[in-house]
């Protein structure tokens, strides 16, 4: 119990009011009152003097004998009357004055007429009648006084209102006052995501790193016991949509210690010496909830490498916070149970003191899923659809390579949408192909004008990609071919490739002359060329140039890389003007050579051209069965999978 009760009075707990159960005052109350005091001054004021009279009617009360005193201050004339006057007074006006007798400091008042004459005529009726005629001047200290009270009341309303706009809910003052405090989102004991190691499919090997962490938490005596230290950092690395964030979700889930979660362009602020603040503030509570984990996503917002950043100013606000999370991480002060996590896709821009051992301890690499764990993300994103039950699941996996987890999710919900929009009652293994081919391609154009002539080229320019690809022995078999237009293309093609982890020069150049397969078959079929290849020149230049400069593929070049993984000579080139002409020289004539070979197939191949060219403009859309129909069985169909190979579209 007593544990309990110190966990409660534990800073940052979440309990309101300290956690002792009363209720703060709330001070907005406070204002109301003296602004409604305020106005009750100044309309009290106002009525205080009675009603006004002109001078004749003040002559007549005097001649009467009802005045018993007068106050004038050369402007104005106050008129005290006794019980007979405010009799008479009473009967004249119908009414009591406001608050008689409460604030009231004269019963009826005048304008002094502008003359000396009449200031002489009034104190000769004093005189004459018996009332006392006093000269009072006038008093502003008080009206001054609610004056600047209200002005400055005014002003500190207005910039509490300022104040509590900039830093929301958080109180007076906001963020103006808080914009050295960290912005981490923090998850206590109990109060983690709902995310657990079971939402996380596939990563087998990131997975098991990380949960070893969330177990070194919960058991340290099991690793202590054989020397063993705690790890201080984990970088997770890899493709957008791989699921670093997700396994980190996961540690928040898992683990039964504070975890700390914000993203690195939370220390980004316009303000000099901010980012330093927010890191030493994030460091200072992760300490006092020691032992805690610190999740920074998008950690190259900040810890990019000083060295390749161009400083044109004195002060660099970002190398400075860079610095402070340097020295936090592992400095003087050595900081004893908090773990660092972060994750970026950029791991090759940040800065090497960062990654060094004793900060970063263990990179962990996030990689595109393979086929088995692409078959357990579907598992997973299939829990909450309703989908045919002759769904193949591995089908569905074979139909996706390349795709992250990201991706699949997406695909998942693309399908229920179309099945949907369709009015089925379940989703079935049609809808997931629609949702594959939204995707890739985009969504269907069936409405976009194109002409006849338009038509005919684009059929022809698929049909070239189709038979190129069919009679090569390394390129991928295609799958499906549409002239329907989608996206931005006005055709698209979807292939068979496979998953290998190392490419040969012949498999890259078989692949560069099914992309140019398309061009050539404008040529042939038409002997002329339009601009419909930009893609594909595109896609084909970059492999070209990447057999010269990066993989060392070229006899005349030799066994040369010229790319630098680091970074660092990103400003100049690291080859001479005379090997940058020679790379030139070699690229086109790779490409040429490739252009070559696919034109050569499709001229010896001109009948099957047509053929499969005047089909593709009957349906619109063919698939591999009306391919084998025109050009027979592939060749080489036994380095495929021919039913459950995945598909991705020509670019």
């Amino acid at each position: 119990m007593a544990e309990e009760q110190k966990d409660n009075k534990r800073p940052g707990s979440g309990q309101q009011g300290g956690g002792d159960g009363k209720k703060q005052m709330n001070f907005y109350w406070i204002y109301a009152l003296i602004a409604m005091v305020l106005i009750a001054m100044m309309v009290f004021n106002t009525s205080g003097d009675g009603k006004q009279i002109d001078y004749r009617e003040f002559k007549a009360y005097a001649e009467n004998g009802y005045i018993k005193r007068l106050e004038y201050n050369g402007v104005k004339a106050n008129v005290f009357l006794d019980s007979s006057g405010r009799a008479a007074l009473s009967n004249n006006t119908g009414n009591q004055p406001v608050m008689t007798g409460l604030s009231r400091s004269s019963d009826c008042w005048f304008n002094v007429p502008p003359s000396e004459n009449k200031i002489d005529e009034i104190e000769t009726l004093g005189d004459k009648y018996g009332f006392e005629v006093e000269y009072k001047p006038i008093n502003e200290f008080g009206q001054n006084l609610l004056f600047w009270i209200v002005g400055f009341g005014l002003i500190i309303g207005v910039w509490v209102l300022i104040m509590r706009r900039l830093g929301g809910p958080s109180g007076p003052g906001g963020q103006i006052f808080s914009i050295g405090k960290s912005k981490a989102q923090l998850f206590e004991k109990g109060k983690g995501t709902a995310v657990t190691f079971n939402d996380v499919a596939g990563l087998e090997g990131a997975k098991q790193e990380v949960q070893e962490i969330v177990d070194f938490l919960k058991n340290p005596k099991k690793y202590t016991e054989l020397g063993a230290k705690i790890p201080k950092g984990a970088l997770l690395v890899g493709p957008p949509g791989t699921g670093k964030t997700l396994l980190a979700k996961a540690v928040a889930g898992e683990a039964q210690v504070p975890f700390f979660s914000l993203s690195g362009s939370d220390f980004v602020e316009m303000f000099v010496g901010v980012g330093a603040s927010r890191v030493r503030d994030l460091f200072r509570q992760a300490k006092e909830k020691a032992p805690s984990i610190i999740f920074i996503d998008e950690i190259d917002a900040i810890g990019r490498a000083r060295s390749k950043s161009i400083n044109f100013g004195s002060n660099d606000e970002r190398e400075n916070t860079l610095n402070q999370l340097l020295t936090e991480m592992d400095g003087f002060a050595t900081n004893s149970g908090i773990i660092i996590l972060a994750a970026t896709n950029r791991a090759d821009i940040l800065d090497k003191a960062l990654l060094r051992a004793g900060r970063f301890d263990r990179q962990i690499y996030v990689d595109m899923p393979d086929l088995n764990e692409r078959v357990q993300i579907f598992h997973v994103h299939l829990k909450n659809v309703k989908f045919d039950k002759s769904i193949d699941v591995e089908f569905l996996a074979r139909q996706t390579p390349g795709f992250s987890g990201a991706d699949i999710a997406n695909i998942c919900n693309e399908a229920a949408l179309i099945a949907a929009r369709k009015g089925g009652t379940n989703v079935g293994r049609q809808d997931f192909l629609d949702a594959v081919d939204r995707i890739i391609g985009g969504l269907e154009k069936k409405n976009k004008i194109i002409t006849a002539e338009e038509k005919s080229t684009i059929a022809y320019h698929e049909s070239g990609h189709a038979i190129v690809s069919w009679l090569l022995e390394h390129a991928s078999p295609l799958v499906k071919v549409t002239i329907v237009p989608r996206g931005r293309s006005l055709g698209a093609a979807w292939y068979l490739p496979e998953e290998r982890q190392i490419t040969t020069t012949e498999q890259i150049f078989d692949e560069m002359c099914a992309a140019l397969g398309g061009r050539a078959a404008e040529e042939v079929a038409f002997g002329k060329i339009s601009t419909g290849a930009l893609s594909d020149l595109e896609k084909v230049t970059k492999q070209a140039y990447a057999m010269v400069t990066v993989y060392g593929l070229n006899k005349k070049i030799g066994n040369r890389s010229y790319y630098d993984s680091s970074g660092e000579s990103q400003f100049t080139k690291p080859y001479s003007e005379e090997t940058a002409k020679v790379i030139d020289e070699e690229v086109s004539k790779i490409i040429e050579r490739a252009y070559d070979k696919a034109r050569e197939i499709l001229i010896s191949h001109k009948e099957k051209l047509d053929a499969l060219a005047k089909k593709l403009l009957d349906k619109e859309v063919i698939f591999k069965d009306d391919l084998e129909e025109i050009l027979g069985a592939r060749k080489w169909a036994d380095r495929h999978t021919p039913e459950l190979q995945p598909v991705i579209p020509n670019p």
